[in-house]
Order: structure tokens, then sequence, then C-alpha cells
């Protein structure tokens, strides 16, 4: 007979986790009246991306697989304390008017978002009147602006903002000593924006820019029979006579030509950003800390690997069952207070317990730095210090934040 495998360290300590989460309350506490927490995942609907290759699947369902994992392990520990957790799933039709959805649920007495919205959804929602006394999760937008001037009192951000990724990758490439970059971006939105974000941190982190091209909108389709054969000419032509780099640095969160760079640069050189090697919250290969424990706890649940939206999703409705277990409350403003009140910590397979900056609501985490099929490295890196935290390192710190929610 095979012997069985024994836990890993990383299920052992989450099973503690929850037991002790359990334990830690008393006989008077286990026999209180039925606790009852609704949650409402709410995001628009909006048509799927068509990934650049076949190799990736269309994902849907991204963001609310992950809090249906966290809502089960929340009701996992809630039965042993009355607390029943509901999971309102809000998903606003493509031509739906989300402002109404939002509404109806504030009508209902539901005050706990889970907001996979883009930034100006999200502040719409947060700007509503009556969402002024409700707690909104931001599980998705990585907007700077939301954690600085346009910083809401009732928003708090678990997706990492775009300069806490850029500040992960510049961290690492300055500890490979990649000093010296090329930057190419999109003209979109997105794209222009992680551009200011990776020229911030190369200036933070004493790097050079020495050029930066913007690409149109014109990359041929791969999937045309002569597309491969195009983008072959085109991608060199467009990289030749860079100034002399250590790295290619790409900003192109359109996800239009990124993925064509690699390899048909015109220097080899190794391509860093939004393709490549990228800085995300979760990959599909983080496996230390517990990581394989959730990949397979999740696979269970959705069929499919974990995304970063997924991951977000999970911390948040997971952060509100630790607020609501230690505070034997489903107030807001109570889980609110909890959450940046220096005691909360929430494990979410990443080395250490996560905590929100009291200043501008944003989860501290450390960020994977992944490619394509392999966790890299993990940054902060060593060597960048900070007198309070070293995740302070990543993003804005309290001296340069405009946002001051204290």
């Amino acid at each position: 007979m095979r012997p069985k495998r024994p836990l890993s360290t990383g299920s052992l300590f989450y099973a503690a986790l929850l037991c002790l989460g359990v334990a830690s309350f008393s006989a008077d506490s286990a026999a209180q009246e039925p606790l009852e927490i609704p949650v409402v995942y709410i995001t628009k609907l909006e048509k799927e991306r068509l990934p650049l290759s076949l190799v990736e699947p269309i994902v849907t369902g991204k963001g609310l697989q992950g809090a249906r994992a966290a809502q089960k392990d929340n009701a996992t520990t809630g039965q042993f304390l009355k607390h029943n957790y509901e999971l309102i799933e809000v998903l606003v039709p493509k031509d739906g008017d989300l402002s109404a959805s939002v509404a109806e649920q504030l009508a209902m007495g539901h005050r706990l978002f889970v907001a996979d919205l883009h930034g100006d959804q999200l502040l719409a929602l947060a700007d509503q009147p009556e969402a002024a006394d409700a707690l909104i999760f931001n599980v998705r937008a990585p907007d700077d602006n939301l954690r600085n001037d346009d910083c809401r009192a009732n928003v708090l951000h678990v997706m990492p903002s775009r300069a806490m990724k850029a500040d992960a990758i510049a961290q690492y490439l300055g500890w490979k000593k990649w000093n010296e970059w090329f930057l190419v971006h999109g003209t979109g939105e997105g794209d222009i924006a992680f551009a200011d974000a990776l020229r911030r941190a190369a200036n933070k982190f004493g790097l050079k820019i020495v050029e930066e091209r913007a690409f149109e909108d014109d990359a041929p389709s791969a999937r045309t029979d002569t597309g491969h054969a195009e983008i072959q000419k085109q991608m060199p032509v467009f990289t030749q006579g860079a100034e002399d780099h250590d790295v290619l640095v790409v900003a192109d969160e359109s996800d239009i030509f990124g993925e064509y760079l690699p390899y048909r640069t015109w220097e080899p050189r190794p391509v860093v950003g939004t393709q490549g090697l990228i800085p995300t919250a979760w990959h599909r290969s983080h496996e230390q800390w517990g990581g394989t424990q959730m990949q397979r706890r999740f696979g269970k649940v959705a069929a499919r690997d974990m995304t970063e939206r997924d991951y977000t999703a999970w911390v948040a409705v997971r952060s509100i069952g630790e607020a609501v277990t230690r505070t034997l409350s489903a107030d807001p403003q109570t889980i609110r207070d909890y959450l940046l009140g220096g005691e909360f910590k929430v494990a979410a397979f990443k080395g250490e317990g996560l905590t929100f900056r009291t200043w501008n609501g944003q989860l501290r985490q450390p960020i994977l730095i992944a490619a394509p099929r392999a966790l890299v490295s993990v940054s902060p890196q060593q060597g960048f210090l900070h007198q309070r935290s070293q995740l302070d390192t990543l993003g804005y710190d309290e001296p340069e934040s405009s946002c001051k929610l204290q």
C-alpha cells in the first residue's frame, strides 16, 4: 500500500490558522445568536478579449470564482460561530445600468461590497450617497489615482497598484544590475499609465531609461497564414537602432503587441513588464508558502487555474471573514476599523500576514515576478529597506501619498 503523503507546511499552517480563529473565542461567543453576513460581489460583464494565442484559453468568471472559493473558506470557520456568510452575485449585463444595480443593493441594506470594477466604475459606486457607510473592496482597478487624489474612505484596495508592480519589477532589475532600460509602450490608457509608473520606479531606484518608443496599434495577427512572417520582420525593425540597453521594458496592458517582442528584438535582450517577465499579485506557477494547496483548492471550485483577479477577490472575501471572526460583528465601520487598526493580518499564501496601509487603504503584499511557466522571484528584493515594513518599498509610501485616510 502506498503511504499517505504528509500534509504540506502550507496546508498545516492554513488549517492551524482556521482552528486558532475558532478556538480563541469563549463559549459565550459561540453560543450567541446567529450572525448574518451578506457580501455583494459586483461586476459589469464585458466581452472577453481574445488571447493572442490559442494556447491560452478564454477564461471566464475571473474574480467571481475567487470570491466563491473564499466564501467556502469563510463558511468553514463560520459554522462553528453561527456566522452565516452569503455571497450575493451581481453580474450586471454589458448593456445594464451599474448604478441602478448598486442602488438596489444599497436599498436592501447591503453594505459590504467586493467590487470587480474599472476605476471610473469603482468611483461611481463609492460616491453614491447611500454608500457613504459601506465598505468596498477594490479587487480589479490598479489605477494609482485611486490611491492618491481620488482615494475614498469607504474603499480598500486589494489589487496592487501599477506603482507597486512597477516598483517590484524595478527592484528585481536593480538587483540583477540591469540598470539601463529601453521602454516600449502602447497608446492605450492603461499602457500610458503603466509607462508612467515605470518611469517613476526607474527614478525612485536610480535606474535609467535610455530610450522610449510608442507602438501604434497596427500589429499583424499571428493567426493569419503569413502573420508570423510579418511579425518576424516588423519587431526587429521596430526595435532597431535603440540606445544601448540591458533590458526591454514593455507597457502593453492592452495585450496587443507585447507578446510579439520576446525573441524578435533587434538586440538579444530580455523582455519584462506586461509581457515576458511580469509583476503580478498571483500566478499559476506559484507554489511557495502553501501556494500549491491554494491552487489545488481553487481548481476544485473553478476547474481552471487561479488568475490575479480571482486571487484579489479571494483575499477580499477572506479579509471580511477574518474581521467578522475577530470582532463578532458584520458592521462595515467595525470591520474597517479592525482592518486598519493594526491587529489585522490575513494569511494569503505569500509567506507573511498581509495588512492594509492606513493612509490610502492599499493592501501591503509581496509581488510575484513570474515568467510564463515559472516563478522567478518575489519582491521586495533583499537590500531594499524600510523603517516600518519592507513591503512599503512597493508603491506610494506615506510621505509620497496625497491620500490621508487617517
